[in-house]
């Protein structure tokens, strides 16, 4: 493959893989937390690192890395203690985030919103060797987070009260997820964008759930979407000219339009069948039903 005799597209793919599978692997707790859009928020405040990064000419990678986890501390703050008022407050933060970036990198020299689109929306081209090596710092981060305490995190996002009856330091885990759910987006945002890290993160977890309940299926499955997507978008955008972060969306989203219309007569063949085998009067039919686990959660 040609791509593979410039640095710049190994550098790109490189990427692209570790985003394939770290959006996923953090994105299945926030589903199953129903934070879904938490990586648009986070993206929206991450900006503002950006901006910070071009003005005080320091790393952008890391200075939104930084300013996203304080955000992400921030907002589980919000969420503990805000309670009625804690909509607006989130709303001036994510708002606050994006006007702040856009502010900070026209007042760098030289700054100009071209240079914030590329991590708007992604660009291949702009993914350096520095911003490789702290992609693979952030990166391995949140892999040895979801799951090694994958366990622990599963708990908490399932039930919390639960989770804290059973002893787990419920408050330090939501913490550590939303830390790691900024430090995914950071790592997500040279080769998808900001504004569009959060369906990568959301819709292979939604896909996945269409072919399994067991959360180890659903995590694998996601992560395999992920990848999938990431690269294949990498690729498209080489040859055909065209946003790489749009690119891996779209291809995203036409994964779990597949994968829902594959499942879909597959559940409705398996209802049938145990329908079939159901012995005609059987007590069970007038029993009540156990409740089920939540789609994508039975079995870590």
């Amino acid at each position: 493959m040609d791509l593979l005799d410039y640095a710049f597209m190994q550098r790109a793919l490189l990427a692209a893989v570790l985003v394939g599978i770290t959006a996923p692997a953090v994105g299945i707790y926030l589903v199953q937390r129903r934070q879904a859009l938490m990586g648009d928020g986070i993206g929206h405040v991450a900006m503002t690192g950006v901006g910070l990064g071009f003005l005080l000419s320091w790393s952008p990678v890391w200075m939104a890395t930084l300013v996203s986890v304080l955000g992400a501390v921030l907002m589980e703050l919000i969420r503990w203690y805000g309670k009625t008022r804690g909509d607006i407050a989130l709303a001036m933060l994510f708002y606050g985030g994006m006007a702040g970036g856009v502010m900070f990198i026209n007042l760098a020299p030289g700054g100009s919103n071209a240079n914030l689109t590329s991590y708007l929306f992604g660009s291949l081209s702009t993914v350096s060797a520095s911003d490789v090596t702290a992609i693979c710092v952030l990166a391995a981060f949140v892999v040895l987070v979801t799951l090694g305490l994958r366990r622990q995190l599963f708990a908490v996002s399932q039930d919390e009260e639960f989770a804290r009856v059973t002893g787990l330091p419920v408050r330090a885990l939501n913490l550590l997820t939303a830390v790691t759910a900024a430090v995914t987006v950071t790592v997500a945002m040279r080769v998808v964008g900001l504004l569009l890290v959060s369906a990568l993160m959301v819709v292979p977890v939604a896909a996945a759930q269409q072919l399994s309940r067991s959360f180890a299926a659903t995590f694998a499955i996601a992560v395999a979407i992920g990848v999938t997507v990431t690269i294949g978008g990498t690729v498209t955008s080489y040859y055909q000219d065209v946003p790489p972060g749009a690119t891996i969306v779209l291809l995203t989203i036409a994964a779990f339009i597949l994968l829902t219309a594959l499942a879909t007569p597959l559940a409705r063949r398996r209802a049938r069948a145990v329908a079939a085998r159901q012995p005609a009067g059987d007590p069970a039919e007038c029993a009540i039903p156990a409740t089920r686990a939540p789609e994508g959660t039975a079995g870590v």
